[in-house]
Order: structure tokens, then sequence, then C-alpha cells
């Protein structure tokens, strides 16, 4: 497997454990956490789509599969939702925790 492929897919492997098993938001399974990727896609697509099409990023094709959404390769998505995931279920996590605090 190709080394980005494979870091990308580990990184949301582990996103994902961390937040249904450490963190135990449960956020990747709710339709809010998927409503805000889906917010969030046009900007990556604006953004990323420029950085790859100018190209200011580039990627050499034995380390990820090839697969584009535009000039985009979708490695790039899973590295997208692994982040969001984190940042949000860390945010919920800390929410959590500072309302049982002030309780």
């Amino acid at each position: 497997m190709p080394e980005y492929t494979l870091l990308t897919a580990v990184a949301l492997m582990v996103a994902i454990g961390i937040d249904l098993w450490v963190l135990r938001t449960g956020l990747v399974g709710t339709r809010r956490f998927w409503l805000t990727v889906l917010a969030i896609i046009p900007g990556k697509l604006l953004l990323n789509g420029y950085l790859t099409a100018v190209p200011i990023v580039l990627y050499h094709k034995p380390h990820y599969l090839g697969i584009r959404v535009g000039s985009i390769p979708v490695e790039d998505f899973f590295y997208m939702l692994a982040i969001v995931l984190l940042v949000l279920s860390l945010w919920e996590k800390l929410k959590s925790v500072c309302r049982a605090g002030l309780s």
C-alpha cells in the first residue's frame, strides 16, 4: 500500500478509535458530525484544489493511490476527516468535563 494512503488510513482509524474508546464521545456516529464535514468540504475543495492544481503541493505517484477528486488526492479527505474528528471529539469531551466541574 502506498505510504501516504497508509498513513492517512491509520490516522483516520486512530481518530475513530480515540473518539469511540478513549474520549467516548461517539461523535463519528452522529448526524451533526457529518453535517459539519459537509460544511467543511467546499472550503477543502477550494483551498486544497488550488494548492494541488497550481501546483504548490506535489504528490509523488508511488506514495498515494492516484485517485483524485479534481486535483486533490482522495487521501487528503481521510486526513481532513481525522483532523476534524479529533478536534471536535476533544471539544465535546472538554465541554462535558467543564460542565461537570461547574455543577
